[in-house]
């Protein structure tokens, strides 16, 4: 009933009558600690100016608003008047609004606003001077490089949104902030290039953000599954960057980024599938070095995904594959295994995802003796009991060091991955044919918003391979430049 109550409060305008506003805001509030109401005279009239402890700086406070509000001397004002002085005379903060609502004055006022309210005035005046702890711009945690900016986002959304505006500093440039989540109260922010981005992309993420009805938004995976069709393709056509260069470079063809307030992860609508495969250090590189390293990583893909299940589907099912020698070193191997090849090949992988997430999970002190540990048995107890064969540890082990080189796809490798296995271990190479073939088909299937995420490639356009194949100069690319528009379906 109380529940009940605090929401159609929420929803009342202002009153005029300063007491009856802060009955109902300590009403709503209902006995919250961190609400701080300060009552004073304001020439003459009763005002009070609301806060909420932690969320905005002292000295500013004082400076700004406290020592200059205090000498405001109006001959026979009303409470209008008083607000239309501050309002037009007086420059307080820079990010000034007004609050007609107890709604929008408790967003305000849990946002780290300061609010005036004022006697026989129906509305309130807020002022920003947010002064909350964060945390500083530093190098992110993942997306490492070696030549390029080692700035990174970071929780609060307006310092993201000034890490983009440092770097584009054109008008056409939009960052549109809007709240989302109705009780989180959440700041998204939509960050796109106007000449560039295609309309009807804009107009669709939007439709969609509408119809999105949650109660909170605590990161970016709440929002992600929204964007996405509702037929979701196996791979993300919604990615994620904790880098401002990157997601400046995705704004510049055409891309449309999400900064939500709370996370340091930026969406990015659409993402191509040839993006997991592309870092910022291949633009400061040289060509033929980078094209090398990005064929180094589409190699890794495939060993990451398809050989272990390869090693299976040889020694079970194809064995005169191999020759005279390796046949006798692999019979050797598992002349004495206790158990299948293909549950031992499922254990080591699952054995790997366990250590793994333990390592990642457990504090930084920890999680270095589990590396240890991990390897003393794995690597020599395990191998030196019989319990796994050399060959298969081998194998396992080299599929996954070639997975930590695309990191953006570790999800879906660590997936197709035991997929592949189980093919190859039933039905040999033609398992894993098949399997491919519908990875493939599923793959070159997959859109977002009309734009499909395996292009240049399906379908095709050959301008674009100058950038994924390959990696040309800069002086190729200027020479046609291609934005994710030419791509639309």
């Amino acid at each position: 009933m109380a529940y009940d109550q605090t929401e159609f409060l929420l929803t009342q305008p202002l009153q005029s009558t300063l007491s009856e506003n802060l009955a109902r805001i300590r009403k709503i509030a209902e006995g919250s600690s961190d609400l701080l109401v300060n009552e004073f005279l304001l020439s003459g009239l009763p005002a009070a100016l609301l806060c909420c402890e932690g969320m905005l700086s002292t000295a500013m406070i004082t400076e700004l608003i406290l020592n200059p509000i205090t000498q405001i001397q109006l001959p026979n004002p009303n409470g209008m008047q008083v607000l239309d002085f501050i309002q037009n005379r007086q420059l307080y903060s820079i990010d000034r609004a007004e609050a007609d609502t107890y709604a929008k004055l408790f967003r305000f006022l849990n946002s780290g606003f300061a609010v005036l309210v004022v006697d026989g005035a129906a509305k309130a005046l807020v002022f920003g001077i947010q002064g909350y702890d964060k945390r500083s711009v530093s190098e992110p945690s993942g997306e490492n490089n070696v030549m390029g900016a080692k700035d990174g986002f970071i929780e609060v959304v307006r310092v993201n949104m000034s890490l983009l505006r440092r770097r584009m500093k054109t008008p056409q440039l939009k960052l549109e902030l809007f709240v989302k989540g109705t009780k989180s109260q959440t700041d998204l922010c939509l960050c796109y290039m106007a000449d560039r981005v295609p309309r009807q992309l804009i107009r669709q993420i939007k439709d969609r953000l509408d119809r999105m009805e949650l109660e909170t938004i605590l990161s970016s995976g709440y929002v992600q599954p929204f964007l996405e069709n509702r037929r979701r393709c196996f791979f993300d056509a919604v990615g994620a960057t904790q880098r401002p260069d990157v997601l400046c470079a995705k704004l510049l063809e055409g891309r449309v980024g999400l900064l939500i307030d709370g996370t340091p992860f930026a969406l990015v609508i659409p993402k191509l599938f040839c993006e997991n495969f592309q870092t910022m250090d291949d633009y400061c590189f040289r060509p033929a070095y980078a094209t090398l390293i990005r064929w180094i990583k589409y190699a890794a893909f495939l060993i990451a995904t398809l050989l272990p299940a390869l090693y299976l589907a040889i020694a079970l099912h194809h064995p005169e594959l191999l020759n005279h020698t390796l046949l006798l070193i692999l019979a050797e191997a598992e002349e004495n295994a206790p158990i299948s090849l293909t549950a031992e090949a499922i254990g080591v992988l699952l054995v790997y995802e366990i250590i793994r997430e333990a390592g990642l999970r457990l504090p930084k002190a920890v999680g270095g003796a589990v590396s240890i540990v991990a390897g003393l048995i794995i690597g020599d107890a395990a191998v030196s009991s019989g319990l796994i064969s050399t060959p298969m540890l081998t194998v396992t082990a080299i599929a996954v060091i070639a997975g930590f080189v695309i990191p953006d796809l570790a999800q879906n490798i660590t997936l197709l991955r035991l997929a592949f296995l189980l093919a190859g271990g039933f039905w040999g190479i033609f398992g894993i044919s098949l399997l491919g073939s519908v990875v493939l088909f599923h793959l070159c299937s997959g859109e977002i918003c009309g734009f499909p995420i395996m292009a240049p490639f399906s379908p095709f356009y050959p301008k674009g391979l100058r950038d994924t194949l390959t990696r040309v100069s800069f002086r190729k690319m200027q020479s046609g430049n291609f934005t994710v528009e030419d791509y639309h379906e």
